[in-house]
């Protein structure tokens, strides 16, 4: 398909955060938008008061006349999450519209674009926003489609300023969305397991990654988490790079904390001492190490991208610090595997050390909590004490048998229950905690203002 010859694009899913992304590119671009989601959410409100008109119902009759009219220069976009039964989507594919996934939407608008494509089962989001902030703090043009909301910029799509912007996307593995992209510039941060619901098995799952490294175009670079290249990569394949903390050809030595900023050192293609990070974790220094290492690749300069590490502010719901006070902090994050919730909470530990530590988690679908439920049940025992809510379904249906209480049993903290989340701030205000934590990436972040106002 041709985008030149697309005036209107319709969008099935559109308050997802990687399709709301897309509709913005859309906008800017000069199509007609609109689109349907279920829910009204503060994204979709966004959306709409950029000028994208929504419906949250599934009839035929709110979608608009321009697009009903002819199937000519419509484009039907839609998300593998939406139910077979959905009436709108049946009614375009049984009148021969144009429909593509999201994913190839993506490799379709990037296909001519210089791009850099980051891939993992964690730290996609906060690498690809790190890229694209490092790349706006040098001058080099991008446009950023990201999978979550940039506090610098208030967005999960930003936009380039002319026509020869590099690409920035993230790679999502699931559904093996990511083997429509040919990148010219590719990371891979982590292939822990996980979409076994998709995949069946871990080996699935990197035989996927292996191919998306296939998939990187003549001539480019693979930027790769250094214990993953005997997994991921023939030796002469590609030219790659090895990173980590402290492992790899590019990493970090002299790592310290000074007032909660991480301070380290950057060693790869040359050696940028004193760079600060105001973002916390121990994963996001490892991040930043190859967002870093991709920019100078791009063209970055030292003190550019020093001064891109330090006015770096995260991603929204990424180790967000929500209230701080003498009595209690709040920090909220959308950790929603056994491998990022331990990674999370080790560095809140490192972070306040002679606090204690509370930790709200709502599991997300069914199945990752069967899969995982031992190491959902380990990771959170870093905690002092533990609050489970329900499990989000999202795209799922109940499974007999699973349910927050598999997890409960086998956490190891004094103090642990299951709450409602209409019971959940008075169970909160009554165990008194001093560093809080809410994780989770389903509806949980609903819960946030309401939990920051009671503690304020």
């Amino acid at each position: 398909m041709n985008l030149d010859s697309i005036h209107s694009v319709y969008f099935i899913g559109i308050g997802g955060i990687g399709m709301s992304a897309l509709a913005r590119w859309f906008k800017h671009n000069g199509k007609a938008v609109s689109g349907y989601d279920r829910t009204e959410t503060s994204l979709t409100n966004s959306l709409i008061s950029e000028g994208i008109s929504i419906h949250f119902q599934d009839d035929l009759s709110l979608i608009s006349s321009e697009i009903k009219a002819s199937t000519d220069g419509v484009l039907i976009v839609y998300t593998p999450a939406i139910p077979k039964d959905h009436t709108g989507l049946n009614w375009f594919r049984g009148n021969d519209y144009s429909l593509l996934k999201r994913s190839e939407v993506l490799g379709l608008i990037t296909q001519n674009m210089r791009n850099v494509a980051v891939a993992g089962t964690h730290g996609k989001t906060t690498t690809s926003s790190m890229i694209v902030h490092l790349l706006k703090t040098a001058g080099i043009d991008c446009t950023g489609f990201l999978g979550g909301i940039s506090a610098n910029y208030n967005t999960n799509m930003v936009l380039n300023d002319g026509e020869n912007s590099i690409a920035v996307i993230e790679a999502d593995e699931f559904d093996r969305s990511f083997l429509t992209l040919h990148p010219d510039i590719a990371v891979v941060t982590a292939t822990d397991a996980d979409h076994l619901d998709i995949y069946g098995d871990k080996e699935s799952l990197k035989d996927s990654f292996k191919q998306f490294v296939k998939q990187i175009n003549k001539g480019g670079h693979l930027f790769v988490k250094d214990n993953l290249k005997s997994d991921l990569i023939d030796e002469n394949s590609v030219e790659h790079t090895g990173y980590g903390y402290a492992d790899g050809y590019v990493k970090s030595t002299n790592l310290r904390i000074e007032d909660a900023t991480f301070v380290f050192d950057y060693n790869g293609d040359q050696t940028i001492e004193g760079v600060r990070l105001n973002v916390p974790g121990y994963h996001n220094v490892e991040n930043m190490l190859v967002a870093m290492a991709v920019c100078s690749e791009l063209g970055a300069d030292v003190e550019s991208l020093k001064e891109g590490v330090s006015s770096y502010k995260g991603v929204k719901r990424r180790f967000e610090f929500i209230h701080r006070s003498e009595e209690v902090v709040y920090i909220d994050d959308y950790a929603h595997h056994p491998v990022e919730i331990e990674v999370f909470l080790k560095s809140v530990r490192d972070l306040f050390p002679k606090k204690k530590v509370t930790a709200v988690f709502q599991p997300h679908l069914f199945t990752r909590t069967r899969d995982f439920a031992s190491g959902f049940s380990e990771s959170l025992s870093l905690a002092d004490e533990v609050i489970l809510l329900d499990i989000y379904p999202a795209r799922e249906l109940p499974i007999s048998g699973v349910s927050s209480e598999i997890l409960l049993k086998n956490i190891n903290t004094q103090k642990k229950t299951i709450s409602t989340k209409e019971h959940l701030i008075s169970q909160i205000h009554e165990w008194k905690p001093e560093v809080l934590l809410t994780i989770g990436a389903g509806d949980i972040d609903k819960l946030i203002e309401p939990i920051k106002n009671s503690l304020s």
